[in-house]
């Protein structure tokens, strides 16, 4: 109801009921206008999407894998919303720095975030400064970097089932390596552990390297490793592979079973990666943003990519990568506090 028309059924001058009555008319008439011209302005922006380059922040530095991946990926991106899709590094406190850059960031569709399981982890291991389920809108699930479990040449077990009669039958635990406690090597093992109700000892290194030097020179006998890392030493026998840590084979290494394929139901641990952006980014745009995304996982450069780096591509809905998220964020508090990890 316009103004005019209220001031003409009730004037300034009527007694004070009807003038606060008018003024309670006016508050809502202004409120509806206001939500209205919101969401006209919102299906605009939506319809106008993308009208200036797009930035995607990866919160570690040049060179890492989800930071390769993402800088062929937004070529075709570009391509197919018609604006630059630009890569923006901002590394630090396990790629958190990025993640809340973004969580913080305006709701329009400009500012995305490439995540990696590492976002799901760090909740569990310390207090942030953002909620990764509530504060970020999930686009897609782009790939996945699969695990292995490897095993030293001399070690008895040459599968994951005689590994777990082993591990039975040692009250110290089998031994492994890690590259530090938190990490997924090292988580990898205790999701292991409860899954399969064995005990497998942590042996804690301060980086990848020195962890595989000992498994390769037989110190240790066991590590969860990324597959790309590990494949060549296994085809070369200087490691055995047992298993993979995810729900499907590896493209690298078809021939190497899954844990579910080795008796290990319900486990995974793979090392994924994904796009979102600041929750309350309108669902249009998200969508948009999720096509592209997906065509841009088709592409041959892509593809070409992820296969050299020894990485599964995957895609689909943001309602689908929502669900992963929740299910992952669920899954790692679980292991860490199963492994009495203290939040810093």
């Amino acid at each position: 109801m316009a103004a005019q028309s209220i001031e003409r059924i009730i004037p300034y001058s009527a007694p004070n009921s009807a003038r606060r009555l008018r003024a309670s008319l006016l508050a809502v008439g202004f409120l509806f206008a206001s939500l209205f011209a919101n969401l006209a302005a919102g299906s605009a922006r939506a319809d106008d999407y993308p009208s200036r380059p797009i930035r995607v922040v990866v919160g570690f530095g040049p060179g890492a894998v989800a930071d390769v991946i993402l800088r062929v990926m937004t070529v075709r991106m570009s391509q197919v919303l018609g604006q630059q899709v630009v890569v923006e590094n901002r590394p630090g406190a396990g790629s958190s720095l990025g993640a809340e850059y973004v969580a913080r960031a305006p709701k329009d569709g400009y500012t995305l975030l490439m995540c990696t399981v590492a976002q799901t982890i760090n909740p569990a291991m310390k207090d942030l400064g953002f909620d990764f389920g509530k504060d970020l809108a999930p686009i897609a699930l782009v790939a996945n970097a699969p695990q292995m479990l490897v095993a030293h040449p001399s070690f008895k077990a040459n599968n994951v089932r005689e590994l777990i009669a082993i591990a039975k039958a040692s009250p110290d635990g089998v031994p492994y390596a890690s590259s530090g406690a938190g990490t997924m090597s090292h988580l990898s093992g205790v999701l292991f552990n409860s899954a399969a109700g064995i005990k497998l000892q942590q042996i804690p290194y301060p980086g990848s390297a020195q962890s595989m030097t000992d498994v390769l020179a037989g110190r240790v006998p066991l590590m969860f490793g990324p597959a790309a890392t590990v494949w060549t030493n296994v085809k070369d026998g200087k490691l055995k592979a047992l298993a993979v840590t995810q729900p499907k084979r590896a493209s690298i290494a078809p021939e190497v079973p899954t844990m579910a394929e080795a008796g290990v139901e319900g486990y995974s641990a793979g090392i994924w990666m994904g796009l979102l952006a600041p929750a309350g980014t309108p669902p249009e745009i998200v969508d948009k943003l999720s096509r592209a995304a997906n065509e841009a996982l088709k592409s041959k450069e892509v593809l070409a990519l992820m296969e050299k780096q020894g990485v599964d591509p995957l895609g689909g809905t943001p309602a689908e990568f929502a669900k992963f998220i929740d299910d992952e964020l669920r899954k790692w508090q679980s292991v860490v506090k199963a492994a009495d990890i203290r939040p810093q």
